[in-house]
């Protein structure tokens, strides 16, 4: 890692996130010793990869400082878009925020003698070797959780003896699913739990506070609305063919990426009247609105009657729990890798989504939810799939605090 943090500040001109990491990681150490210096109250350091996993973390983080109000929690990321979304606003429960200095032994015997966290979780999948082995060494309580095990990774390898002792030094490891637990039990790992995906808590949130978007109300003038959310350049080959055939609905696109040029060429291949979401005014009237800025998707789901969340042909499917808490049926292109997604395969065994390789799969499915029955039937779905996964935080900090008890 030493080399790694050799050659990205070598190469950090060459683009611009390469450029964030190495600059935002510059004045880490003053910044924690302030931190530090700041209180003599008990630390909880959460560890994320990005956004996605914040958003796990964000239920047991609440849920710690509901339990223990004086504990103060630190939040580091190790990708820059990460960390840097997470600046724009102040964060909720969240005292601290950092970047994760590079996985070397001498940062992270630094990082946790400044810091001397009570507690360290990390979430889902981002597990630096050499910060799990220096908080075991100094006593640290450790825990993982919203784990999901795949057969293919390296812990579960015969050469994986030494990710496997990483593995092996958390207190606890909460999973997602049983078949996490079944694959932790077969490298004698006994220390684990079910206790759920922590983004239907998330969800489950934010589908109780969205907010509202008057403009876009009066614009979509409760015509049947489809949501495309993070939307990739490979969704929307396959979805404008479909917008220009449409004609029972409107549409609202959120782009993954907001780029002018990739929104100025979705607007010159789409028949229909479009506004961006920037530009709309109270004399405007589309069919199809352009998010062109980041935040706003997880609340436009309220208004959607279906939605079709983008990702799967490329690097990954985006967040459908956010859709699906709303109650809708949500859409999806054929994963890959359908083993990364856990919830993608779960929605579909309850019949709250579906997957689609192509144009013609597209249209048949949308076809069917026009039927009343049918579009109800995945609706309730998506109630109960949501409604059965609550609950994963709570179960997390309950242990954690008995455990800390002891």
């Amino acid at each position: 890692m030493e080399l790694f943090s050799i050659i990205t500040c070598l190469l950090q001109n060459t683009s611009p996130k390469l450029k964030l990491f190495v600059k935002g990681r510059k004045n880490i150490w003053n910044g924690l010793e302030q931190f530090k210096n700041d209180s003599n109250s008990p630390i909880a350091w959460f560890h994320v990869a990005s956004l996605g996993e914040y958003e796990q973390a964000k239920p047991v983080i609440n849920q710690l400082k509901k339990r223990e109000p004086e504990q103060r929690i630190i939040v580091s990321f190790f990708s820059p878009s990460g960390y840097e979304n997470s600046q724009k606003k102040k964060q909720e429960n969240v005292d601290f925020i950092t970047y994760l200095p590079i996985d070397t032994a001498r940062n992270a015997r630094k990082f946790l003698e400044i810091l001397q966290p009570k507690m360290a979780f990390f979430v889902k999948y981002d597990l630096w070797a050499n910060y799990i082995l220096e908080a075991k060494k100094q006593n640290i309580h450790l825990y993982l959780f919203s784990a999901a095990m795949r057969e293919d990774q390296v812990y579960f390898q015969p050469f994986g003896g030494f990710f496997r002792k990483v593995l092996k030094s958390f207190d606890h490891i909460f999973t997602q699913n049983e078949r996490s637990l079944d694959l932790l039990l077969q490298i004698n790992i006994k220390n684990s739990s079910l206790a759920g995906d922590t983004r239907f808590d998330r969800v489950s949130q934010i589908k109780s506070e969205p907010v509202d978007y008057k403009q876009i109300k009066i614009l979509i003038e409760n015509q049947k609305t489809i949501v495309i959310g993070s939307a990739w350049q490979k969704d929307m080959d396959l979805l404008i063919p479909f917008i220009n055939q449409s004609k029972d609905f409107v549409f609202i696109i959120a782009p993954h990426d907001i780029h002018e040029s990739t929104m100025a060429e979705w607007e010159g291949k789409i028949d229909k009247s479009t506004v961006r979401f920037s530009e709309i005014t109270t004399t405007e009237s589309a069919e199809v609105i352009i998010i062109d800025n980041i935040g706003m998707l997880s609340s436009l789901y309220q208004y959607a009657y279906i939605a079709y969340v983008g990702g799967a042909f490329g690097k990954g499917l985006h967040n459908i729990l956010e859709p699906l808490a709303f109650g809708i049926p949500v859409i999806f292109g054929k994963l890959k890798k359908a083993k990364k997604f856990p919830e993608a395969k779960i929605s579909i065994d309850y019949g709250a989504s579906c997957s689609v390789a192509n144009f013609e799969e597209l249209k048949s499915i949308i076809n069917e939810l026009k039927d009343p029955e049918l579009y109800q039937e995945a609706c309730n779905a998506a109630n109960k799939l949501v409604k059965e996964n609550l609950g994963g935080a709570e179960k997390i900090v309950n242990l954690v605090m008995s455990k800390n008890q002891n």
